[in-house]
């Protein structure tokens, strides 16, 4: 099967969905498949460096959305482009990530002749791009053969607008890596308890109230560290730095980006994993990354994390936005040795069902599923009687 998957988004500028891609691209290969990723990028080498991508789109834009920052383009000159290589590649199947987010993936639907298939990875309150161009998209939604969200939170929101039939396959992860053993980091080997927080430091992953929490639980566990590890600069912690100063708070260490096999040994390193995020999170791979790792998780009662986390069963939840209830959690955590390894064994037993041969394949199958759907219809016509025969 040739197969083309196409994002918004600046590749491989990391990121949930460009994740998603870079690993369905892995195992569709695997299972010798022909791909191509078709995606804007910053990178000037990037085809190159990934010989199956498709550049479009070099000037990228960065965009507000869903209290975060979309790296996109905006060019409206990318159908020339877009034609030549749907026109010499002849996909069996094109997959389009956010199929709605501007541009990239709606040139791409426009002159698609192959099966189209969609994943809708966002879940939010209100998207007022969806309210707005709900009747220009129209014509595009109906152009897709096969639907799939990310979560049942996704679903909820996206059919709100453009209601259908969605498929729940829900992101993956490398099980396998995250549960190797991995030598200890040896800043993080001294004793001390180490909670991580991994992720971007926008509002809505509500890093700042983890840090208000912090000194309550450091007055009963002193002994307690706390590490951030993400994709930010200076600039965007310099507020979380300025709390910490303010707040007199010892033993708070911001690594900023690491790579992924760096990022594992953080996850195995630590002993508590904590998200903190205030809202619009549809699934929630950082808690599964842990989890895999073997690692306890507290994390807010958001629906989109109440989808991999049971509270109580395989992990701890806790109201958003507040920082009393959330120190009051992992005050119990680090009080009950016997809750922590049960909450962290099923955690593990629970991160098995989402690996990414599992997650391709259930795409897989439903590409197999829309390509017959597509061609029923001309096959029946084929098979009608002709009147008067």
């Amino acid at each position: 099967m040739k197969i083309a998957l196409v994002t918004p988004y600046d590749y491989p500028f990391p990121g949930g969905v460009t994740e998603h891609i870079s690993h369905l691209y892995a195992c569709f290969r695997e299972e010798g498949h022909e791909v191509r990723i078709l995606a804007p990028s910053s990178r000037a080498d990037v085809e190159t460096v990934h010989p199956d991508v498709y550049r479009l789109g070099k000037r990228i834009i960065r965009v507000p959305a869903n209290q975060s920052v979309a790296r996109l383009t905006l060019s409206l000159t990318l159908a020339h482009r877009v034609k030549q290589i749907l026109n010499a590649e002849r996909f069996d199947v094109v997959h389009l990530h956010e199929p709605f987010v501007p541009a990239l993936p709606l040139t791409v639907l426009r002159h698609s002749q192959a099966t189209n298939v969609a994943t809708f990875h966002v879940s939010r309150d209100t998207y007022f791009g969806y309210v707005y161009a709900k009747p220009f998209l129209k014509r595009f939604m109906r152009k897709l053969d096969a639907c799939i969200a990310v979560s049942a939170t996704a679903r909820e929101f996206v059919s709100q607008y453009f209601p259908g039939d969605y498929r729940i396959i829900p992101n993956g992860i490398d099980v396998e890596a995250y549960e190797r053993p991995q030598p200890p980091l040896p800043e993080l080997n001294d004793g001390k308890i180490n909670l991580l927080f991994v992720g971007r430091v926008e509002k809505r992953k509500g890093l700042i109230y983890l840090l208000r929490a912090l000194p309550y639980v450091k007055y009963h566990f002193p002994n307690i560290r706390l590490v951030v590890v993400g994709a930010f600069d200076e600039e965007q912690i310099q507020e979380y730095r300025d709390f910490v100063h303010e707040a007199g708070l010892a033993d708070v260490v911001f690594k900023g980006f690491v790579s992924q096999e760096e990022k594992i040994r953080y996850y195995q390193s630590c002993d508590i994993f904590c998200s903190p995020a205030i809202g619009r999170e549809s699934q929630g791979v950082v808690l599964l990354e842990a989890m895999a790792a073997g690692k306890l998780v507290i994390a807010s009662a958001l629906e989109g994390y109440k989808t991999v986390v049971r509270h109580n069963v395989d992990g701890l939840l806790v109201p958003p936005a507040d920082e009393t209830a959330l120190a009051v959690g992992l005050c119990r955590l680090l009080s009950d040795e016997q809750l922590r390894t049960r909450l962290a064994e099923a955690g593990r037993a629970k991160a098995q069902a989402y690996s990414w041969r599992k997650v391709a394949r259930q795409i897989l199958d439903v590409y197999d599923e829309a390509i017959r759907s597509r061609h029923r219809p001309a096959l029946t016509q084929q098979l009608l009687p002709v009147p008067g025969s």
